[in-house]
């Protein structure tokens, strides 16, 4: 049974009973996409929210403050998905600021279930994108990652495209803003000019879940692993896996042995993992400030030392 609930987004809500009250908040997105009365809400964040619903069920409700967040998010879901290959929970709606989806009951990981997460990865890598920076159908050009704006521009040259719409335009923000000094940004520059050659051989575009940090890993109770909160796009599959490395995963040495087993990698592609870490730590300099922006000169200096 739930704990009581204080006020949540200016609704009323009730212990024990329906919850009632403006539909604009979370219960009442929960219970105009899934059908059913809410009997109770748990927040978890300031933008997170598990709802209770009359039978028994748990969905969470999440609310978009990035523009195109929401909808981009929803598609992004439903394309991989669609894939059939690594899980994630089900979306019951969205509207211009509410998501809808079910909850993921969380186990503990475990090596059995790392192997089993790359080799799914591999095969969701596998089924492919349109283009470079190409969006899930019908997700919105102009999306985000976090709080960042992102844009998915198509592209059909790799390199090109991840200099000028994955690595440009937050090396300029983080230098206006003065995160990063001109100095510092002048080496990120010479990696974007090196690109052709320092990115490995051309790989056809790999359906990414974009922003596949440990956070948006899931580890079920059903033994499988579930990804949630995607930047979905059409990119290089290198970037999930250094984005994966990035911030720590557990037991990651048996994902990439699972991904390998299943999809293998390019020659080099340990050497380019803070190339494809270039992209997040410019995206978390433009967040959060300084302490990435030396971290992002750090990893382009190493893709040049190559």
């Amino acid at each position: 049974m739930p704990l009581p609930i204080p006020q949540v987004g200016g609704s009323a809500l009730s212990y024990g009973g329906a919850v009632h009250g403006s539909d604009q908040g979370p219960e009442g997105a929960a219970a105009r996409f899934t059908g059913r009365a809410v009997t109770g809400l748990r927040p978890l964040s300031g933008t997170l929210v598990e709802a209770i619903l009359d039978d028994g069920r748990v969905v969470m409700v999440k609310r978009h403050d990035a523009p195109g967040g929401v909808g981009a998010e929803a598609a992004g879901l439903r394309w991989l998905g669609a894939a059939g290959t690594v899980r994630v929970p089900a979306v019951h709606g969205h509207d211009g600021r509410w998501l809808v989806t079910d909850r993921v009951p969380e186990g503990r990981p475990d090596g059995r279930t790392a192997s089993r997460f790359g080799r799914d990865l591999a095969a969701l890598h596998a089924c492919g994108a349109e283009a470079f920076g190409a969006a899930p159908p019908g997700g919105p050009r102009d999306a985000s990652i976090g709080l960042a704006p992102l844009r998915n521009v198509p592209g059909t040259d790799w390199p090109g495209w991840y200099a000028e719409h994955r690595v440009l335009p937050y090396l300029r923000a983080a230098v206006d803003d003065g995160t990063l000094r001109a100095g510092e940004a002048s080496v990120v520059e010479r990696v974007c000019e090196r690109l052709p050659e320092l990115a490995g051989p051309p790989e056809p575009p790999a359906r990414l879940h974009g922003d596949l940090w440990n956070g948006n890993v899931l580890w079920g109770a059903d033994g499988h692993a579930w990804l949630i909160d995607p930047a979905a796009h059409g990119g290089h599959r290198e970037t999930d896996l250094a984005m994966l490395r990035l911030f720590g995963c557990p037991h990651l040495d048996e994902v990439l042995d699972g991904y390998q087993e299943a999809a293998p990698l390019a020659d080099g592609w340990r050497e380019r993992v803070p190339l494809h870490q270039l992209f997040p730590l410019l995206v978390h300099a433009v967040l959060f400030g300084r302490s990435y922006a030396e971290q992002a000169v750090g990893a382009a200096r190493a893709a040049l030392a190559r």
